[in-house]
């Protein structure tokens, strides 16, 4: 079973700590800086669509990718109560297409992390690149290698009234790709459980990485920081934001 298939439908309740409102207001005081002004936003890789949702409710025209059908279909059962609702599209990030350039983009909660093989996060780069406006900003995070490395054969349970996660970890430093392992249990209408098992990836991405992948797609002013933050991300970070531009002359 591919990621989050199963997960889909109880992805919020047990991601309920995910932070959303913080780190919506977060993108819209950076939104604030960008040197064109910013009205259209494609959020890559949404996933049950809190974020794309919550940029739509603050007035941007928002477009929604992501590979999953399922994780979709739960982002636009949220979206359908909103007058002026994302649009969303099942896209896998290195295929982006869009028909028209955006003033950002944003990707959140370690989205690009998924990207496992050099060349896939080097073409959504790219890819991303090309739908932006001259002046529009990329901003997105990732997981740290700190944080993957340091979650090597730990357990972790998350669980809410109609369901239970079990996720198993382990980092391989010869891949740099941390494995999770999910087990994940969900009460059925008749009062009966039913299991479910999928295993999701994520690339320990270093910082000369993707400073080096963004530099060769075009990009420029490009910063990291800590989460959320505008400091000088510690040694120790769990996750890092990345913020950069297209030239004007793009």
């Amino acid at each position: 079973m591919s990621s989050y298939d199963a997960l889909a439908s109880s992805y919020d309740g047990l991601m309920a700590d995910g932070s959303y409102l913080a780190r919506a207001d977060y993108l819209c005081r950076t939104f604030d800086k960008s040197r064109i002004p910013v009205h259209t936003v494609l959020d890559l890789a949404c996933g049950t669509g809190t974020i794309a949702c919550l940029l739509a409710q603050r007035g941007y025209q928002v477009t929604a990718t992501d590979a999953s059908e399922e994780m979709l279909t739960q982002a636009m059962q949220k979206a359908a109560v909103l007058e002026e609702p994302p649009l969303f599209l099942l896209q896998s990030m290195p295929r982006l297409h869009l028909l028209e350039q955006v003033d950002a983009v944003v990707s959140t909660l370690d989205s690009l992390n998924y990207l496992t093989r050099v060349r896939d996060l080097q073409n959504t780069f790219h890819k991303v690149y090309g739908v932006l406006k001259p002046g529009g900003a990329f901003v997105f995070d990732v997981n740290t290698p700190y944080k993957l490395r340091r979650m090597d054969c730990q357990m972790y349970m998350d669980e809410t009234e109609e369901s239970y996660c079990v996720w198993r970890t382990f980092f391989s430093e010869k891949t740099q790709i941390c494995t999770y392992q999910v087990d994940l249990f969900r009460l059925l209408p008749n009062e009966t459980w039913e299991r479910d098992y999928e295993e999701h990836r994520e690339r320990a991405w270093n910082e000369d990485q993707i400073r080096a992948f963004l530099e060769d797609a075009g990009f420029t002013k490009i910063v990291v920081t800590g989460d959320m933050t505008h400091r000088k991300p510690k040694d120790t970070e769990d996750r890092w934001v990345w913020r950069c531009e297209k030239p004007m002359r793009g």
